[in-house]
């Protein structure tokens, strides 16, 4: 019987009426890049919508202080109104990645966020968490009580006692905003558990999940006999990853592909290149904010003799003024997707210059992306030779999180294992879902 592809995983997994959840029990996947809540009901989960059109949400959370004196709270937003915000350069602070602090030093550490305010990185969880939360109770009518969270295999490597007490930490947080009941399970796990519902005998499973930070490998005994497990630590053989992803592919894509027209790696008149570091700057998400300041822009302006083009001085000087760099970045995950689609596509530039288009076809992108793809596909034959096991023993590779959309990443991690069959589930709920079926199994 064939199994549902991702359209139908989605329909299934909104289920029935809200009304017939159970328990009072939710799943959430609290992701690095993402995250998901799945509420439990008699014959499974369902999505919860987290904004208008999106079952998963960016983990972020903006503190905006513009305007606020000492003594008032600053204004929190979560998901794409978070980014939306930071982008737009409203005063405050965006928190993203939170799930990476679980487990350091930092977590009972307060950190400034603009306006003589400060919070404390615990509690920046927390009210994400809450938030989460507020959205099950909208859609269950009620507030859930109890909550089955996904945790990785490992937060910290190769040290016991953090990595507990990042378990301990985020269990406190979903005490602190009135879940009654936690219980997690590991992430590949909960992946899996899809791909394990229609097996009929026992198979290993390389779970590949791979994100907008990291790409993560596990391998994961599944079978009939097994389904009925509640703890299933024993079964992932081996878990291994590195931290190469969606953001690295964008960044490159836009490196090689976008911001040449702007100048990179353009040459001056006397045959030099020009700085690069302005470049760089304004691929990587977190830093494009920097370039705008004062002091930064009138420097980059008044290396206009630098080039030796001066219409690329005059473009690289229009998206600082015009403070573009975030479209960029933008551009460059949609070219991405564009070829993944199409196998090619042409990205419009006119806001940067009236007419100007790039073309990008599928082998000029996999060339650019070549060294990074190579590397996460080296992760996951590593991680068969951490298990003991030959590439021929894995018997299916099942793909979850966003950047496994690009085909040219899933064919070549599939081609380390030539017997596996290719299984992909939902990008951004595979994870939820899974959580949200151990959850049924746990409080039924």
């Amino acid at each position: 019987m064939p199994r549902p592809g991702p359209h139908q995983a989605v329909r299934r997994l909104l289920g029935p009426d809200p009304g017939t959840t159970m328990s009072h029990a939710c799943a959430i996947d609290f992701g690095t890049s993402n995250s998901a809540i799945a509420l439990v009901h008699a014959g499974g989960a369902r999505l919860v919508e987290l904004e208008p059109g999106y079952t998963a949400m960016p983990t972020a959370v903006f503190y905006a202080v513009d305007g606020l004196a000492a003594f008032q709270e600053p204004q929190r937003l979560y998901g794409r109104a978070a980014i939306a915000a930071y982008v737009e350069g409203t005063e405050g602070r965006l928190m993203r990645s939170m799930k990476s602090i679980l487990g350091s030093s930092l977590v009972e550490q307060a950190t400034d966020i603009g306006g003589g305010h400060a919070v404390r990185y615990l509690d920046v969880i927390t009210a994400y968490l809450q938030h989460l939360r507020t959205m099950a109770q909208h859609a269950a009518g009620h507030a859930p009580e109890r909550v089955v969270l996904g945790r990785p295999v490992f937060f910290v490597d190769d040290d016991a006692q953090r990595d507990a007490a990042a378990q301990s930490a985020l269990q406190s947080a979903a005490h602190a905003v009135g879940f009654r009941d936690v219980q997690f399970q590991y992430e590949p796990i909960a992946a899996a558990l899809d791909f394990e519902s229609g097996a009929t005998r026992e198979q290993l499973v390389l779970v590949a999940d791979i994100g907008g930070g990291t790409s993560d490998f596990s391998l994961v005994r599944v079978g009939p006999r097994r389904r009925a497990r509640l703890d299933r630590r024993d079964d992932i053989l081996a878990n291994h990853g590195v931290h190469v992803a969606g953001t690295d592919f964008d960044r490159q894509i836009e490196l090689a592909h976008l911001l040449p027209s702007c100048g990179f790696r353009a040459r001056g008149p006397s045959g030099r290149e020009v700085p690069s570091r302005v470049y760089f700057d304004l691929a990587t998400w977190h830093l494009i904010n920097t370039v705008y300041t004062p002091g930064r822009v009138a420097e980059l302006r008044a290396m206009k003799s630098f080039y030796a083009e001066p219409r690329h001085h005059a473009r690289l000087m229009t998206v600082l003024d015009l403070r573009l760099g975030h479209a960029l970045t933008a551009l460059a995950e949609n070219a991405k997707i564009g070829v993944a689609e199409a196998r090619d596509t042409r990205v419009d530039l006119s806001e940067i210059e009236s007419g100007l288009r790039v073309d990008i076809d599928e082998a000029a992108l996999m060339t650019s992306l070549d060294g990074e793809l190579q590397r996460i596909a080296d992760a996951a034959r590593a991680t068969a030779d951490i298990a003991g096991v030959t590439p021929q023993q894995v018997d299916a590779v099942y793909f979850t999180g966003g950047s496994t959309g690009l085909a040219a990443l899933a064919d070549r991690i599939a081609a380390q294992f030539p017997s596996a069959q290719q299984i992909h589930g939902n990008r951004f709920a595979s994870v939820a879902q899974g959580l949200g079926l151990h959850a049924q199994r746990l409080y039924r």
